[in-house]
C-alpha cells in the first residue's frame, strides 16, 4: 500500500505496530513528543491552524490520523471524501509535521497508551474533558487546547461546495 509513496512520505510515515519503538527512541534522544489526531478528511486553513499550533507544543509532532474504516462509523458512510492513503501523504508533506501514521480504531486511547506523549493537542471543541485526557495525564503528560478558527471546518467546507455547484 505504502511502498510507492514519495520519499518525503516514506520518510515520516510510523506504521501503527512501530508507534512503541518511536516513541522509545524519540525519548532516548531526549526529545519532547506531541501528538494531534483527527481524520483531517479536506485539509483546510483551520487544520492548518491546530496542526502548527501542535508542532509548537514539543520537538516532535505525531499527528495520527482516524482509517479510513474509523471515520465512517463516525461520521457516516459517505466520509471520509479523501482516503487514507492521500490524507497521510498530505500531512506529510507538512514541514511543521514531524511524523504521521494512523490508528483503526474509533478513538485513539490505545495509540496514546502506546505512545505516551509529553503533550497532546486538541481543539476547543473538545475541551480538557477529552475521553483522551485520562491516558496522557496517567503517563505524566498534559493537554494543549488550541482556539478553533471561525468558520472553518470540512462540514463548512462541503456545505459551501454543495451550494455552490447545486446551482451550476
Amino acid at each position: 500500500m505504502f511502498g510507492d509513496f514519495p520519499e518525503f512520505t516514506k520518510k515520516k510515515l510510523i506504521l501503527p505496530e512501530k508507534l512503541a519503538s518511536f516513541s522509545h527512541e524519540v525519548r532516548k534522544a531526549n526529545k519532547t513528543l506531541a501528538t494531534l489526531n483527527g481524520s483531517f478528511d479536506l485539509l483546510h486553513a483551520g487544520h492548518l491552524h491546530i496542526i502548527y499550533e501542535a508542532s509548537k507544543q514539543a520537538d516532535v509532532l505525531l499527528v495520527a490520523l482516524n482509517s479510513d474504516s474509523s471515520i465512517k462509523r463516525y461520521k457516516g458512510p459517505k466520509r471520509p471524501i479523501i482516503g487514507l492513503r492521500d490524507r497521510l501523504q498530505m500531512m506529510s508533506a507538512l514541514s511543521f509535521v514531524s511524523n504521521v501514521s494512523w490508528f483503526e480504531e474509533d478513538d485513539p486511547r490505545d495509540l496514546l497508551e502506546i505512545v505516551q506523549p509529553d503533550v497532546h493537542v486538541n481543539g476547543q471543541d473538545w475541551g480538557s474533558d477529552c475521553i483522551e485526557a485520562e491516558v496522557v495525564k496517567k503517563y505524566g503528560g498534559r493537554l494543549h487546547i488550541v482556539s478553533l478558527v471561525p468558520g472553518l471546518s470540512t462540514s463548512k467546507v462541503v456545505e459551501r461546495v454543495r451550494e455552490t455547484y447545486s446551482e451550476v
